[in-house]
């Protein structure tokens, strides 16, 4: 049985200068430190240590699945075209679904996700309520043709992931179902060591009207979320928070000479009023391809996703579209607009009266613009992203912003793949009803890229226990002597037979470069081994997230290991 292993058999081949490609610092330490490679743009060979380090988060996410009673399989990576065109996504996912023929001229896809494979799978043996509720899971190998891979195992075209798909008889079941999932997601990301919010999402292509995910915070992360002291937190896509917005000046409409100034900024500080007291005016052409104007707090910004709820495929007008529809760039407002202009509002600005907006006339705004008197708002919609200082829905206090990496994510599906693809059972009631579904996902080697990214510092990594490749390593300072190394070699053997995973450095090289390289893979405890300490049978022990160093004994260095690491591995 092997004990413990050698770092001179182990293929880790480190990088001494910093990759120009890598951004990040999970990008870069993976790299140098020899656990991943790069074939092609996104796409990354796991060397030994980060794949220990995924079988060991792949461990945790299979004993949260058990504990909740969901049940691990596998399905082809590569699904007919069929059923995506069954379920409707085949047209709409975009062009990050790879799509592909066989010999025969027969439609298929690389599945970036599983929901059609998952229902047509159930559909023909699910037939009775008797036999629900049931969730099925796998963990594969995923892709996703991304226009811009970037960031390493961040945003990758083939990543590893764990995909789960609940099929319950009532929505009642199918949200205990959600609720059981999203418990053990908040657990998984916990024993991976990951500072993790719950946020409340948007549902993106996969669809359905609830979903959570689970961002690991970073300065480094893509996802940008606001969240609470009384425990809210939302991604910006989805968060609906209260804004503050100054009400204009009452009394009669009023034109006022703005040379010039075309910006909201320019405005607030030319009139002397803050900028959430003007109206910011978004011009856009709708997925129905008709003109739009939608106004705005002057301090807010519109968000695309939700933007995209509201309005469908749409874009923002040109400087040429703009002329082509009659309106002034800069000093848009709601009085006087083209008749074919469709005119529309940030839910915000209901409860607001008087508006400063623009007068639809080159260097002229208007002031005292008053709603009912001067003009009507048709259509109310939430487009704007929240931000640091709104009000939190919840209980009214400020927000507070931060940066997220996406890790995992719950959705409520309903019956929205089940209608589509015609997957029904037998009801209590005798009539024939369509499932109602869960989908639940973990990028898998995402988590790996988080983990590196919320544990690092300028030295290299700094593995939990939990998913560490190696608990202990142990650097002996001469190799091939008769008194350092055979102490090494005992040592490793005696924690090897306590069970902690030891990995010995037994290159011969200088103590500098071991110690580099030590605190770059990040294994969570260090023996360091000398002559002076070993003559005297003591080991210098070097905790690598603390850097603390502590000189145990010989013969208490198991108990003194053990205590430390067998509570938190996986």
């Amino acid at each position: 049985m092997v004990r413990y292993e050698l770092m001179s058999r182990t293929y880790a081949p480190t990088l001494k200068e910093d990759p120009a490609e890598a951004e990040l610092a999970s990008h870069r330490l993976l790299l140098r430190a020899g656990m991943i490679r790069k074939t092609a743009a996104g796409l990354y060979s796991y060397l030994p240590f980060a794949w220990r380090s995924l079988m060991k988060i792949e461990k945790i996410i299979r004993q949260e699945m058990s504990e909740i009673g969901a049940q691990e399989m596998l399905v082809p990576m590569i699904v007919p075209g069929e059923i995506w065109q069954q379920s409707g996504r085949w047209d709409v996912y975009g062009p990050e679904l790879l799509r592909l023929k066989d010999r025969h001229g027969r439609d298929f896809v690389v599945g970036p996700t599983h929901e059609e494979t998952f229902v047509d799978l159930v559909m023909n043996e699910l037939r009775s309520y008797k036999q629900l509720p049931i969730t099925l899971y796998q963990i594969q190998d995923k892709f996703r043709d991304e226009m811009r891979p970037r960031f390493g195992l961040m945003r990758g075209r083939e990543f590893i992931m764990k995909d789960g798909y609940s099929f319950d008889a009532t929505v009642e079941g199918m949200q205990k179902s959600y609720e059981d999932e999203k418990a053990a997601y908040a657990r998984i990301c916990e024993r991976c060591g990951l500072k993790a919010l719950p946020v409340v999402a948007d549902s993106g292509q996969i669809g359905g009207d609830t979903s959570v995910e689970f961002m690991a915070l970073a300065e480094s992360g893509e996802a940008s979320l606001v969240w609470c002291d009384c425990g809210f937190a939302a991604d910006t896509e989805a968060a609906k928070a209260g804004i503050a917005v100054t009400e204009g000046a009452e009394g009669e409409l009023t034109r006022v000479h703005t040379p010039g100034i075309g910006s909201i900024a320019d405005l607030a500080a030319f009139l002397g009023v803050p900028e959430n007291g003007t109206r910011k005016a978004l011009a856009l052409v709708d997925g129905d391809k008709r003109p739009t104007v939608c106004f705005v707090p002057g301090d807010h910004e519109l968000n695309e996703v939700k933007a995209e709820h509201a309005f469908g495929e749409y874009h923002l007008m040109t400087d040429e579209e703009l002329q082509e529809y009659g309106l002034v760039k800069g000093f848009i407002g709601p009085i006087g607009l083209p008749e074919n202009v469709r005119v529309c509002a940030d839910i915000s600005l209901k409860d607001s009266i008087w508006w400063l907006v623009g007068a639809n006339e080159a260097d002229y705004h208007l002031a005292s613009a008053c709603r009912g008197r001067d003009f009507e708002i048709p259509e109310w919609f939430d487009v704007v992203t929240a931000q640091e200082g709104d009000a939190c829905p919840h209980c009214g206090k400020p927000l507070h912003t931060a940066r997220g990496i996406e890790v995992s994510q719950v959705f409520q599906l309903g019956t929205k793949y089940s209608e589509a693809m015609g997957a029904t059972f037998m009801a209590e009631d005798g009539t024939e009803k369509p499932f109602q579904m869960g989908c639940y996902g973990i990028g898998v080697s995402r988590t790996l890229a988080a983990i590196v990214e919320q544990h690092n510092d300028d030295k290299g990594i700094m593995f939990p226990v939990s998913v560490a490749p190696y608990e202990v390593e142990i650097v002996p300072l001469n190799v091939g002597d008769d008194l350092v190394w055979p102490a090494a070699q005992k040592l490793a053997r005696l924690l090897g037979d306590y069970g902690l995973q030891v990995l010995v450095d037994d290159r011969d090289e200088r103590a500098g470069v071991k110690f580099a390289d030590a605190d770059l893979y990040g294994m969570p405890y260090q023996v360091i081994l000398g002559k002076r300490g070993v003559a005297n049978e003591m080991a210098e022990v070097k905790c690598r997230a603390t850097g603390e160093r502590e000189d145990v004994p010989f013969d208490k260095l198991s108990s003194y290991l053990v205590e430390k690491i067998i509570p938190y591995r996986a």
